[in-house]
């Protein structure tokens, strides 16, 4: 019994060694070395201090802020322990009256803006994360945050444009706009 014990005991030790220890020192030194950037997270930074990520969303109310996709995420929005969405079908009474909520928001705060409200600034991603929002949304935005920081809608368009990365390899996915960053381009007067 011992003859067969002993292989299966080295085994262990030696797949534990290389599974538990050498394969993830070695994918995270390749990561550090060749992605460091996306490998930490994916940070943005101001002065050298985070201020979040690229990758997950943050909540802004202020008029004079672009306003994130919603979060289905709990306790509290865009937690990143927490990704999930919703899970509520389009004929669940609790989406439409959330969706019916939020348009009631976004049309209180810019009254005069009579366009359609485009749907993911009422709808929650399937992550509950997404740090981005369609260039439609942000347009729809743009008047609000202007008349909020007293400067021309131009001003805030360009911004737009300058903040809206397209689709990824020419033709996968949608046009985007990443809110924190266009946020913070905002408070840099850019």
């Amino acid at each position: 019994m011992l003859r067969e014990l002993k292989p299966a005991f080295l085994m262990l030790v030696a797949f534990t060694v290389l599974t538990g220890l050498v394969y993830p020192f070695l994918v995270t030194g390749l990561s550090q070395l060749l992605f460091p950037r996306q490998a930490n997270g994916s940070l943005i930074e101001r002065d050298g201090k985070p201020l979040g990520s690229a990758l997950i969303g943050q909540p802004f109310s202020s008029p004079k802020y672009f306003w994130s996709r919603p979060s289905a995420t709990s306790p509290y929005p865009y937690n990143a322990a927490a990704s999930s969405g919703s899970n509520q079908g389009p004929t669940n009474p609790a989406l439409t009256d959330a969706v019916a909520a939020r348009i009631k928001a976004l049309r209180d705060a810019d009254p005069d803006n009579k366009a359609a409200v485009p749907v993911d600034l009422v709808t929650a991603s399937g992550s509950g994360l997404d740090p981005h929002i369609s260039p439609a949304a942000a347009e729809y935005q743009v008047n609000r945050v202007a008349k909020a920081r007293e400067i021309d809608s131009s001003k805030v368009r360009a911004l737009i444009a300058q903040y809206t990365k397209g689709r990824q390899l020419g033709f996968l996915g949608e046009p985007t706009v990443n809110v924190l960053e266009l946020n913070l381009a905002l408070d840099a007067g850019k």
